[in-house]
């Protein structure tokens, strides 16, 4: 036969690589059933020459065990691999069966059995090519330990693998009626003819000669393949070394009724070797009728799918860390140093304006200001301490991270653009390696920015250009601050409705005035008209705590007034309930906005004022003077940050993700990321299907032409 065997097998490797339809590329097997006890184990065993199925009380085949024997002439020592697990080449056949155990044992009790098969390779120059499947045994009594389906699950899987066109192995025990066994029983309903099932009686040392040798003339239940006879039995069974071989054959031949049957296990294993090569030669038209039916539907999807366009892992790598890089330098094209000074300016600006409402906006006096910034000293601490707000708050360290924070999500941005959504770990190793050069460079560029930063904490001294500027700037920000105030206003009104909220306002205000009678009178202003102009604003600071627990009186005051009298408003306006308590919140924010929209608006007239458009005024004009502040700090910062470390960044991190995520893959990642891509994975199947069906229908192709 050429080797058909073995060509076959290496067929059906090349096979399993592949997906293909159900039963469509189906190569014959040997299947082995019998029932528990029956010596299946044992049969298997002396096939291979090794002990290394698992055995137990409980039933511990759980799992089909699909074992194909290579023979291997070059071989030394017989070693084992398992396809599934990656465990290399085990020569321990100890750890062999500690693994099957383990496998079989891995499926639940309350599962019983499971047809996912453990696929299993034994190389050795001492074995036929042969594929064997192992099968859990046929019970007749369910135990009590035992679900009472198992029986039912256990026959419904060998009904599954002793279809065509796989060779059946029936073991029977010779000290039990052949009437009973389950294993002939099954084979018949599928093989009634018994064309493809081939008897296996064992433990004929229990049994006398002339009782064994009946069984074996195949005449009881007849087969078409005949019955073989091998003394396995437990006394026997410790050992498969040539010494067993031995006296399984004295045993034959001291007993003369045995003379003309098949007996022993060498015979056993070319029975097994000429029957597969027969069986798969009758079937080899119609595995290559099946091979070549599969490859034309897979040249057939190809084409139309992907219009016979090749790929590999190794491309899409490449492609993806392409559109990766693209996007990262388009993005170093656009986050210069102009839109990093846009952000920190922004982040200033923000500040200044908080600065400008805590120090000066809830002043009191802030009326007075035009008029006594010149000669108070009030005022002169006012600017000061507005400045050293601005300047000695950890500008460095604020600016530095919020470039880092913009960087950061910039690159989520990008590594989760197309099909980089796809490669999770990948896009984490990316993002890791950006975070670890941001952090080597953060502390460094804080110090640098703080340095150059440091005499602004002092005095800044600005140019007549830069004052104007700074006055365009802080009069531009003061208009989006109101118009952003009175959207917000707005969007109060609307949700409430402006009678009702006129309605509220008017009860607030009333709380407000009858809380401001219970405050006792310390006013500054008494204080001021006492004594000179310049006195005022120190009879206000002064009086600043006292004001200040007036405020919080009265603000207490009011919402404890708002909520006692709530049901004293109209009665279509407020009613008292929860709603009417949020309905008194909301009008005390639009009071609020009301306020600030108009001290916002004062403001604004004084920094367009002639008073503000020169620098010798600044004092006088504090919003514009903070504004120049702002500017400059943010120009500063800005350029040690871009050289310290946006350039860093922009420079090292492409070379981090070539050395991680290209260079440093090895075969099997790339091929790992590629099909992390559903698309690319449905690409790469068909492809590779198409080109392992090439294959196998040229080792076909080989096979016909030999053997005619």
């Amino acid at each position: 036969m050429l080797g058909l065997t073995r060509k076959l097998i290496e067929i059906r490797q090349l096979l399993k690589s592949v997906d293909s339809g159900p039963g469509a590329l189906t190569l014959p097997s040997i299947v082995v059933v019998g029932s528990q006890s029956s010596g299946k184990s044992s049969v298997l065993e002396a096939i291979v020459g090794q002990e290394f199925l698992p055995k137990g009380a409980n039933m511990v085949t759980r799992r089909p065990i699909e074992l194909t024997l290579i023979h291997s002439p070059e071989v030394r020592e017989d070693y084992c691999e398992f396809p599934q697990l990656g465990l290399g080449k085990v020569r321990d056949f100890a750890q062999v069966r500690r693994t099957l155990t383990d496998l079989n044992l891995a499926v639940s009790d309350a599962e019983c059995v499971s047809d996912v098969p453990i696929e299993m390779r034994v190389y050795s120059p001492n074995v036929p090519d042969l594929t064997l499947v192992d099968l859990p045994g046929y019970i007749q009594v369910v135990t009590r330990d035992q679900p009472p389906i198992l029986k039912e699950k256990i026959a419904a899987l060998c009904q599954k693998y002793i279809q065509e066109p796989n060779i059946i192995l029936a073991v029977c025990a010779a000290d039990v009626d052949l009437a009973n066994s389950e294993a002939l029983r099954a084979s018949r309903k599928v093989d009634p003819l018994g064309l493809r099932t081939i008897g296996v009686v064992t433990k004929m040392d229990l049994v006398d000669a002339d009782v064994g040798a009946g069984i074996l003339e195949n005449k009881s239940y007849p087969l078409a393949l005949g019955y073989i006879g091998v003394v396995n039995s437990a006394k026997m069974a410790r050992g498969f070394s040539q010494s067993l071989i031995r006296s399984e054959d004295a045993f034959f031949r001291s007993h003369p009724e045995y003379a003309n049957s098949m007996v022993g296990a060498s015979t056993l294993r070319r029975r097994l070797m000429n029957v597969l090569e027969e069986h798969m030669g009758r079937n080899l038209h119609a595995i290559v009728d099946n091979v070549q039916s599969e490859l034309d539907n897979a040249r057939y999807e190809f084409k139309v799918h992907y219009n016979d366009r090749s790929i590999s892992a190794e491309s899409y790598v490449a492609e993806s860390m392409d559109v990766l890089k693209q996007r990262f330098k388009q993005f170093t094209q656009e986050f210069g140093k102009p839109q990093v000074r846009e952000h920190i300016r922004a982040m200033l600006e923000a500040k200044l304006l908080k600065v400008c409402s805590d120090v000066y906006w809830r002043d009191e006096f802030l009326p007075m200001l035009p008029r006594e910034a010149a000669d108070s000293p009030y005022w002169q601490n006012k600017l000061d301490v507005a400045a050293g707000a601005l300047t000695k708050s950890g500008v460095g360290k604020a600016t530095v991270q919020l470039v880092v924070d913009l960087l950061t999500s910039k690159m989520e941005d990008i590594t989760t653009a197309q099909n980089w959504a796809f490669h999770e770990d990948a896009r984490q190793q990316v993002l890791q390696s950006s975070a670890e050069i941001l952090r080597s460079k953060f502390h460094t560029t804080v110090d640098q920015v703080e340095n150059t930063i440091k005499p602004y904490k002092f005095e800044v001294d600005c140019t007549e250009l830069e004052w104007r500027e700074g006055q365009k700037r802080a009069a531009a920000l003061l208009e989006a601050k109101i118009t952003d105030a009175q959207t917000d206003l707005q969007a109060i009104k609307t949700t409430i409705g402006r009678r009702r909220l006129r309605n509220a306002i008017k009860h607030l205000n009333k709380a407000d005035k009858d809380a401001a009678a219970l405050v006792p009178a310390a006013s500054p202003a008494a204080a001021a008209a006492s004594g000179t102009a310049a006195a005022a604003p120190a009879a206000a600071a002064a009086a600043a705590p006292a004001a200040s627990a007036s405020s919080s009186f009265s603000l207490s005051s009011i919402f404890s007034s708002a909520s006692s009298s709530a049901a004293q408003l109209d009665e279509d306006d407020l009613t008292p309930s929860p709603a009417s308590s949020r309905l008194l919140e909301r009008a005390r924010q639009a009071l609020d906005l009301q306020s600030g929209i108009a001290v916002m608006q004062q403001r604004l007239a004084a920094v367009k004022s002639r008073q503000c458009s020169v620098a010798e005024n600044k004092v006088a004009c504090p919003e514009v003077y903070l504004s120049v502040v702002s500017e400059k700090l943010s120009y500063t910062a800005v350029m040690f940050i871009y050289i310290e470390l946006l350039n860093e960044f922009f420079f090292h991190l492409p070379r981090e993700m070539d050395s991680k995520l290209y260079y440093g893959l090895s075969r099997d990642q790339i091929r790992q990321f590629a099909r992390q891509n559903p698309a690319i994975m449905k690409h790469l199947d068909i492809q590779e299907r198409k080109a392992t069906l090439e294959l196998v229908m040229e080792k076909l192709k080989d096979i016909s032409r030999n053997r005619k």
